[in-house]
């Protein structure tokens, strides 16, 4: 049973969609969606810091004598490695939470790591006073503790979401990462100028630890496990993902069928090409308004945070068209993900080019909102695909995915630092190109490559195939039964 079957089974819940509460999967929903918002708000928070961390400041003494004071007297270099080196540790931890979110829980790993990145963030003005080596430890240690996240909320997703809702479950989650990052970007510069830098790593990262104890007495890793769950939501739950009840959580992924699948490798290359673009602006852009467009260090909070404000919007809307246009049998699971994931490509190159020509404030902020708003639909393409492949192995896939596209959020930032070492327009241009240039190599791969069908090297198809060979007949009815959802 495709999106379309599963469509028609109900989870015997009378009540609208917007009582979240009332589902437990959608109580899933909203705890990840708030984890992924607070995880992002200790991560690009030092995206706007270290502009405030760097800057000279003219201090005017009691004689009347003006000094200018800096923090930090750090060179482009240093900012770029500090900013990349969260990153080092990021794609460190990636394939093993894929592996050991099957045998250990995936909401157990999503909690410890962040749990983990709270304590972090507390302490990362200290480390910063020790040094910028102390620093870039702890920046490292970050990436490693959220390192575990996505790919273990992959993991959880092919428990509780069923393919009829998978879009939307899984965007809605990955909307906390643009509201974290939205209130992340125009919160630091404000506490920053009000309180200092510091500030904001200790607001971050107390929220951090609250939401840590939230998640713990709220989420189990299954539904069977969910005390609150209704009997009728979970068989639904379980039926429409072809899963039997008390089933093994254990599995010998098929590492060759994923190593040599192209539909996988198209996932990777898309998710490289998209995260350079992302991961750039995340981190470069706050610094790219004040050396190419001159704006104070406080408005180029607010400014990043419109193309995330934007895309945040957008991605709601890409979730709800990717769901529909499946369950009306206009498009299949296969041109869904390769249009979406492809327009949005072609789109963030066109306009990326156009905005580094033009290269003033207005049309340039514009096409930047532009383009991240667009990675919506990058978003509902190579970022739910995994799912689609093999449900078992999505999170391994995932951690493999976001290992390769970690080496974006390392290479982009220390490219751009390298680039832009004079503050000229014509080197900003050059980074506006590169990234223009990297869609379009992920437009070609993705169009070629991609595939929204169950692979049959995939877990589901290798546990049929042996019921089939070998199990009974009413054993093997019942499975195919259950399995259908996936075909």
């Amino acid at each position: 049973m495709d999106a379309l079957q599963s469509s028609k089974l109900s989870d015997g819940i009378d009540a609208p969609l917007w009582m979240f509460w009332k589902r437990r999967r959608y109580v899933v929903v909203m705890m990840t969606f708030l984890g992924c918002t607070v995880m992002y708000t200790m991560r690009v928070a030092m995206s706007i810091a270290i502009v405030a961390m760097t800057e000279n400041r003219t201090i005017s003494l009691e004689n009347g004598t003006v000094e200018y004071e800096q923090a930090f007297d750090w060179s482009s270099s240093i900012r770029g490695h500090v900013l990349s080196s969260f990153f080092y540790g990021y794609m460190l931890t990636q394939v093993p939470a894929g592996i050991l979110a099957n045998r250990f829980g995936a909401t157990n790993l999503v909690g410890i790591g962040m749990g983990i990145t709270a304590v972090l963030t507390l302490l990362t003005p200290l480390c910063a006073c020790a040094g910028f080596g102390w620093l870039i430890a702890n920046r490292v240690l970050q990436g490693m503790a959220q390192g575990v996240c996505i790919p273990s909320i992959h993991t959880g997703w092919s428990k509780w979401a069923p393919p009829s809702e998978r879009s939307r479950m899984v965007l809605f989650t990955f909307a906390g990462v643009f509201v974290g990052t939205i209130i992340s970007m125009l919160l630091t510069g404000v506490v920053s100028n009000l309180w200092g830098w510091q500030s904001a790593f200790y607001i971050f990262g107390s929220i951090g630890c609250l939401w840590f104890v939230a998640w713990f007495l709220t989420v189990r890793p299954t539904p069977e496990k969910d005390p609150f769950i209704t009997i009728k939501e979970k068989d639904f739950i379980l039926q429409s993902l072809g899963i039997t009840e008390g089933e093994s959580d254990k599995y010998n992924h098929p590492w060759k069928g994923i190593l040599t699948s192209k539909a996988v490798y198209a996932i990777i290359v898309a998710g490289f090409c998209q995260n350079w673009g992302f991961y750039n602006m995340m981190t470069q852009l706050p610094t790219f308004l004040k050396e190419a467009l001159h704006f104070e260090v406080q408005a180029t909070g607010s400014i990043s945070a419109l193309p995330y404000l934007a895309m945040g919007i957008t991605l709601s809307i890409a979730g709800y068209l990717a769901d529909w246009f499946q369950i009306k049998g206009i498009m299949t699971t296969t041109q869904v993900r390769r249009n979406f994931n492809c327009l949005s490509f072609l789109t963030q190159a066109i306009v990326m080019t156009i905005g580094a020509f033009i290269l003033k404030p207005i049309p340039t902020i514009a096409c930047i909102t532009l383009a991240v708003s667009m990675g919506a639909f990058a978003w509902s393409g190579y970022a739910v695909n995994h799912l689609d492949l093999s449900p078992k192995s999505a999170g391994v896939m995932m951690g493999i995915t976001n290992t390769v596209s970690t080496l974006a959020g390392i290479i982009a930032p220390v490219v751009t630092g390298s680039l832009t070492t004079h503050h000229r327009h014509d080197e900003w241009r050059q980074v506006f190109y590169i990234t223009a240039v990297v869609n379009v190599i992920g437009l070609v791969v993705y169009w070629c490559w991609a595939s929204g069908e169950l692979q049959p090297w995939s877990l589901e198809v290798q546990e049929r195939n042996r019921l089939g060979k070998s199990g009974g007949a009413q054993e093997k009815k019942g499975y195919e039964n259950r399995l259908s959802i996936v075909d």
